[in-house]
């Protein structure tokens, strides 16, 4: 058994929801947020037998694709105390970060 962990932006995760509810896999969700924008996402727990993780990692490709997005640039990290202006950049966002876990022990109580 596998565990699939699936960190996918917010704009992505009701239809991945759906197509992986569809196809009668079950879905833990989970709000979290990123570290680089801060801004929110979504981490998926996925429980699914071996020979099913290429069906699930294709459901979630079909689903979160990148794209390009202005962004205002994060403030400094460092507490300098010179003037900070933020400018916009473009970056990709969407996509997805999967992890695949082996798993011990399965218990449904």
């Amino acid at each position: 058994m596998k565990l699939v962990i699936s960190i996918v932006n917010d704009e992505d995760v009701h239809h991945l929801i759906d197509d992986l509810t569809k196809n009668e896999f079950r879905v833990t969700k989970l709000a979290t947020t990123g570290g680089f924008l801060k801004s929110g996402n979504t981490t998926l727990l996925i429980g699914v037998e071996d020979e099913q993780v290429d069906d699930v990692l294709k459901i979630i490709e079909d689903n979160c694709k990148t794209r390009k997005q202005m962004v205002t640039s994060p403030t400094p990290i460092s507490g300098t105390a010179e003037v900070f202006i933020p400018y916009p950049m473009e970056i990709k966002v969407g996509g997805a970060t999967v992890f695949v876990i082996d798993i011990e022990k399965y218990l449904k109580l």
